[in-house]
């Protein structure tokens, strides 16, 4: 059967090269929803406190020690639902262990599967030399050294590994065939990786103000790290967003429109950077709250952030016109 224009005569190849055959999506759209976007944004979290504990471990002194005690502790939560929630979406755990059976780096989900196990390791054993630390501190000089050695040498490979976990899910959706992922592939890894740090940033500010004044140590540091991954983050989604031209519909238009400008760029960026810029100009009993809320923004504005990139690719996948468009 061939293609029918309007007035009984064929559709020309042009035709259907641009419209797709009676409108049919030419790719099949991504089944994932939100226990992905959970996955991504914990799992960024996770692996950029890594990254903010192994910094604060090795070069911040008494107050990068304070940091890192409580980065440590956001960086194992936040990984703890993380394979349920891959597993779930796979469907079946054996799946899950399917993908370990063999390393391929051709592979973006394999990569990313044996990225995840490493770090899930590394972090499990960074946090029992941290509880040790905590549960015992009055050790002898000798198990003191040992401890500060093996700390120092599991939070440098932390770093290693969070930083690819942080970053590696806006590289495992560019290499699909999704128009709105695969259009500017190399924009939307780094993007995913400032808005993890940003996020964790936020999260480790936000426990250490919950836990006392004694975790508070080093948090204004925190705050600067934050600021500036921030900025990193809406420069990187602006650039991203002209860079895709009208491949960006979906995340312009309707409802997922509407999450960019007011729950990512407005409440996840705009209003936790003027907060911060007002912070030392409020008075002091304000500042815990207004730190707190900025916090619970810019989380919210990092979960937004991965919903709409999802939710888009699932409608960009649908438009043959954006997948023509990538292919011709």
């Amino acid at each position: 059967m061939t293609g029918q224009q309007p007035h009984g005569q064929p559709a020309s190849v042009q035709d259907v090269s641009q419209k797709g055959y009676y409108g049919v999506p030419v790719i099949h759209r991504p089944h994932w929803k939100w226990l992905v976007t959970g996955y991504f944004f914990l799992g960024g979290i996770s692996g950029a406190s890594a990254v903010i504990a192994a910094f604060g471990r090795l070069c911040g002194g008494s107050p990068g020690a304070s940091v890192a005690r409580v980065a440590t502790y956001v960086s194992v939560v936040a990984l703890v639902p993380c394979p349920p929630l891959l597993i779930l979406d796979l469907g079946r755990p054996g799946r899950f262990l399917n993908m370990l059976r063999v390393f391929r780096t051709s592979s973006p989900m394999s990569v990313g599967t044996w990225g995840l196990t490493a770090f899930g390791l590394i972090t499990a054993l960074s946090t029992l030399l941290q509880m040790a630390d905590d549960l015992a501190p009055g050790a002898g000089p000798l198990l003191t050294r040992t401890r500060r050695t093996a700390s120092s040498a599991v939070a440098l490979l932390g770093a290693i590994s969070g930083f690819f976990v942080a970053g590696y899910t806006g590289v495992l959706l560019a290499a699909t065939a999704v128009p709105l992922w695969s259009k500017r592939p190399a924009l939307l890894g780094p993007l995913f990786l400032s808005s993890a740090m940003t996020s964790a940033a936020a999260a480790i500010t936000a426990t250490a103000i919950l836990l006392g004044p004694d975790a508070e140590k080093g948090t204004r540091q925190l705050r600067t790290l934050e600021t500036l991954a921030t900025v990193a983050e809406g420069s990187l989604l602006f650039g991203w967003l002209m860079a895709l031209g009208p491949t960006a519909k979906p995340l312009s238009e309707g409802r997922i429109g509407m999450i960019v400008r007011h729950g990512i760029v407005g409440a996840g960026v705009a209003l936790p950077l003027i907060v911060s810029a007002a912070l030392d100009h409020l008075p002091r009993r304000t500042r815990r709250p207004a730190t707190l809320i900025a916090s619970a923004l810019t989380l919210s504005g990092g979960f937004a952030l991965r919903y709409a990139v999802v939710e888009g690719g699932r409608l960009s996948a649908d438009d043959p016109q954006a997948t023509f468009e990538m292919t011709g």
